[in-house]
Parts: structure tokens; sequence; C-alpha cells
């Protein structure tokens, strides 16, 4: 018995970040994310997410006062349609486009984009939240192939039983910077992939580090300014 124990507690302390993260992956969806095609809107805006291996087609859809504009983003980079009419863009603007496109599917499909090559994963520690364990996992980006926004860094807290990520924060830096807190809700599952809704913290305090915010979030002493609901329409695995 006190082999096997001392057995257990090996596996735990051995856990990377990386190993971490994989099975939280597994747990959410794993390989089902691989060729899933995702339908859902997210504040008036309607968006599709299609991926086949290796290659992806992200869209947003909405309109304005011109009309209908289709925004398209994959492997090539983005255009964007108006009325079906592909329009010219600047590549400034393509980019702004793109980033908007690319994190809202990325945050609707924690954590799946966790595995990608220029995420750089840290296990800085562990805690509790409302009693539970969790994993701390700091996130950062590499410049080459990290996106625009390659400098926010990010936390991440992993149920150390249930490998969900029930609590993450980041801290960004466009438009004079900020940091947000975000905690899961509303967990569902289709198709064998796990969807959630958050609640939207901030703090003013930019100073404040990231791995205190837990402890802020459960002391009251973070701001909720808004609740992120995505409405999932239809997914399918093929």
């Amino acid at each position: 018995m006190l082999i096997i124990f001392s057995s257990c507690n090996n596996e735990e302390k051995e856990l990377t970040a990386d190993a971490i993260i994989d099975k939280t992956i597994e747990k959410a969806g794993g390989e089902r994310y691989k060729n899933a095609h995702v339908e859902f809107t997210f504040r008036n805006r309607s968006y599709t997410s299609d991926r086949n291996g290796g290659l992806y087609e992200f869209t947003r859809s909405f309109k304005d006062s011109l009309g209908e504009v289709k925004d398209v983003l994959n492997n090539e980079g983005l255009k964007r349609y108006r009325e079906g009419e592909e329009v010219k863009i600047s590549d400034s603007l393509a980019t702004l486009y793109a980033n908007s496109v690319n994190s809202v599917h990325y945050f609707v499909q924690l954590p799946y984009g966790l595995h990608d090559a220029a995420v750089q994963k840290e296990l800085v520690g562990q805690d509790t939240i409302s009693g539970k364990p969790y994993y701390e996992i700091r996130v950062t980006f590499a410049q080459e192939g990290g996106g625009a926004d390659h400098e926010d860094v990010y936390m991440y807290w992993v149920n150390k039983e249930e490998f969900t990520i029930d609590y993450f924060a980041y801290r960004f830096y466009v438009n004079d910077g900020g940091i947000r807190f975000r905690v899961a809700k509303d967990p569902r599952k289709i198709e064998g992939i796990r969807f959630v809704n958050y609640d939207n913290y901030k703090t003013d305090d930019l100073s404040t580090p990231l791995e205190d915010l837990d402890d802020l979030y459960e002391e009251g002493k973070l701001m909720k300014i808004s609740e992120i609901n995505n409405e999932i329409l239809n997914v399918e695995v093929k």
C-alpha cells in the first residue's frame, strides 16, 4: 500500500504544465475538435468554425448600415465580403479584423487553442478556489506564430480533479492595457465538445499579479463588467 501511495504521489508531482493542458484538452473534446463544425452567436453576430485536420476556416457575419458583411479567416489569411462581393481592405485592417475574429473563436473553443506551437506554458503553483484544488498555469506566446497580441499573458486555473478550466485571467496591452478575470459557468457538452459561458471581471490596479486574482475574486474585490454568453447553434463532428 505504501508503494502504491508513493507511486501515485510521484505521478502527481511529475505532471508538467504541458501534461495538465493535454489532459484538459482531452477532457473537453480532444480529437473531436480537429474535424468539427461549430455554429454560434455572440453579441448579435453569427460565427462558424470549420476544422479539417490542420486546415481551418473561421467566419463572422453581421449587418451594418451598408448591408451584410462576412469576414472569412483561414490558413491563407482574412478576406472581407459585402453582399457576397469581396472588399479590398488594407493590410492593417485585415490584421485588425483577423485578430478580432480569431479572438472570439479562441475563447469559445478553449482549451483547444492551448496546444498551438507558439503557446508557452508554465506550472507556477497550486491554489484552492471555493474549497476546490487548482493548478495555476501561466501562458505566454512566442513572437513567431504568437499573433499581434503575443505579449499578452494568461493565467489558467485547472481543476485538479476534473481537469477543467474553471477560471482564467489575462493581461493585455492594447488600448492602454488592462486585466480581466473570467469565471466559467453554464458548462455543457455538445457532440462531445465542452462549451462554457463566462462572468467577466476586472481590476483597475494594473500592477496586480495575475496569480492573485483568484483571491481578490473570493474577497469580492473585483468588479463584474459583463457576461459573455455564446449561443451554440450547431455542432457536427466529421
